[in-house]
């Protein structure tokens, strides 16, 4: 089985450490979310691990041996999208498909295969510059993955596609993974980081400051949400109780608790009282949630007066 190993890798610019000890291990198919704020070090740390850049210190082995361009079989898919505007879009998937590698046959085999699974085909022989901003993205999807890549990075894969073609990609990566694929996926939109990975990696300043399996890290957290769907106004019960409403619409409210001794004790009082309840889902906190605690504001103030404590003392 085919393994992925970045141990304490670091990387400096122009003498600033933009990357410092990061470590990760990927030991079976599966997506890995890589998470940060703009300029945390996802895309450094990217291009180090795809031998695009060189690290300057720590280890990064596939398959127990150092990582080079060479012999990788990767795909990647940068956050900075591009295509030849003039060029016919099927010149250009040829051409990056030989650059891989692939024989043309091979290539024009693949480019049938992709573009009828994007629904892609109409635009084959049309410039680039024809298609809509989304339909130039999934053909760079496609010059990522046309090669049949072991390991696949994805950067912002789903940035400025509507939910239809979202959709498209999405049911195309769970058929990578489902291929033994491995997949790095950095990604803003962290509802569909949930979706998708089980491991987690979240950067800020170069530094590691949340790893490991979603699920085990949430289940470190104290539940922090009720979601109630009823048939009535339950706004005044919520209120007697000192809750908090986030939203409510339709009779379906997102509360704010503190413990869930206050969810239980709210449903009792509305079971009480005879309102019938379609929905009851106490809720531990978002990965969004835990992505703003770890990076937010709040824990930049924490870490600049950790650091004037240091100086002072």
């Amino acid at each position: 089985m085919a393994e992925l190993i970045l141990d304490r890798v670091c990387k400096t610019f122009a003498g600033k450490l933009v990357v410092d000890k990061v470590s990760l291990k990927l030991s079976k198919p599966g997506v890995y979310g890589l998470l940060g704020t703009n300029g945390a070090g996802k895309t450094t740390t990217i291009r180090m691990l795809l031998g695009i850049i060189t690290k300057d210190s720590g280890e990064i082995t596939w398959n127990g041996q150092p990582v080079n361009r060479k012999d990788v079989n990767f795909g990647y898919l940068p956050e900075e999208r591009g295509v030849y505007p003039k060029i016919k879009i099927l010149e250009q998937l040829l051409y990056f498909a030989e650059l891989k590698g692939m024989t043309r046959s091979d290539a024009e085999t693949s480019i049938c295969k992709w573009a009828k699974k994007l629904k892609v085909e109409e635009y084959l022989n049309m410039p680039a510059e024809k298609l809509s901003k989304g339909n130039q993205q999934k053909i760079q999807f496609m010059t990522a993955i046309i090669h049949n890549p072991d390991l696949v990075v994805l950067d912002e894969p789903f940035s400025g596609l509507d939910p239809v073609n979202t959709e498209i990609l999405k049911d195309i990566i769970i058929g990578l993974v489902n291929d033994g694929k491995f997949v790095i996926m950095s990604a803003h939109q962290m509802a569909t980081i949930e979706e998708f990975c089980s491991n987690i990696l979240i950067m800020n300043k170069g530094k590691t400051v949340l790893q490991g399996n979603l699920k085990d890290i949430k289940a470190t957290y104290p539940a922090t949400r009720v979601q109630i769907d009823t048939d009535q106004d339950i706004s005044q019960q919520i209120k007697s109780h000192q809750l908090k409403i986030e939203n409510s619409k339709n009779h379906q409210y997102t509360i704010k608790i503190s413990n869930e001794a206050q969810a239980e004790k709210l449903l009792q009082e509305l079971v009480s009282a005879n309102i019938k309840i379609n929905k009851f889902e106490i809720m531990k906190p978002t990965l969004n949630d835990i992505f703003i605690e770890k990076v937010g504001a709040k824990n930049e103030i924490t870490q600049l007066e950790t650091e004037e404590q240091n100086y002072e003392n």
